[in-house]
C-alpha cells in the first residue's frame, strides 16, 4: 500500500483569451499576491508589466560576468607576456604599451565569460534544473502550449487561502479552477 502524503501546490483557473489572462493577471496583482504566474501559447506583449514584474538582474549578471573575462584575459595576457617571460617581438617593447596585442584575447574571454553568465544566471533565476513542477499533474494544463490560458497562484503565497483565492478566480473570470497538489 502506498500512503504518498500530498499538499496543496495553488490554484489553476482557465481563461477565455489573452485579453482575459491580461485583466484577470492586473487583478491578482492588484488584490497583492506575489507568489503566481500566468501561462500562455504565447507571447503576449505588456502582460509582464500587468503581472508587475519587475526588470531582470541578469543584464547587471553579464555585464559584471564580461567583464571579469577582459579582466581575467588581460592579467593573464599582461602576467605572462610582460612580467613572467616578457616575449620580445620585433624589437617592440615589453610594457603596459603592448596592450593592443591583447585585444584579441580579451575579446574571446569577455565573450565567453558573458555566455557563461547568461546561462547559468538563467538558469539560477528560472530556478532549472527542476524535473517535474506539479503543474505538469494538472489534468488541464497540458493545453497550455496549445490553447488554454492559465493563472496559477501558489499555497505559498501570504496572501493564500483556500476559499478566498477560489473565489477571487471566479470573480475574475476564472473557469476550469482547479486544485493542484504534489507529492510531500
Amino acid at each position: 500500500m502506498s500512503t504518498t502524503r500530498k499538499r496543496v501546490y495553488g490554484y489553476l483557473a482557465e481563461f477565455k483569451s489573452a485579453s482575459a489572462l491580461y485583466k484577470a493577471a492586473e487583478k491578482v496583482r492588484d488584490a497583492g499576491f506575489r507568489k503566481w504566474d500566468c501561462h500562455s501559447p504565447y507571447p503576449i506583449h505588456g502582460l509582464d508589466g500587468a503581472m508587475g514584474l519587475k526588470r531582470s538582474i541578469l543584464p547587471w549578471l553579464v555585464f559584471f560576468g564580461g567583464s571579469t573575462g577582459t579582466l581575467t584575459a588581460f592579467s593573464l595576457a599582461y602576467g605572462t607576456q610582460v612580467l613572467l617571460y616578457p616575449t620580445v617581438v620585433q624589437a617592440k617593447p615589453v610594457n603596459i604599451f603592448t596592450v593592443p596585442a591583447f585585444f584579441p584575447v580579451m575579446f574571446e574571454l569577455t565573450i565567453l565569460f558573458s555566455g557563461f553568465t547568461v546561462l547559468f544566471g538563467l538558469l539560477a533565476l528560472m530556478k532549472l534544473p527542476r524535473l517535474n513542477h506539479p503543474l505538469f499533474a494538472s489534468k488541464q494544463f497540458h493545453r497550455a502550449t496549445d490553447d488554454a490560458f492559465f493563472i496559477a497562484i501558489e499555497a505559498r503565497d501570504p496572501k493564500f487561502s483556500p476559499e478566498g483565492t477560489k473565489n477571487l478566480l471566479q470573480d475574475i473570470g476564472g473557469t476550469n479552477i482547479e486544485l493542484v497538489e504534489e507529492e510531500d
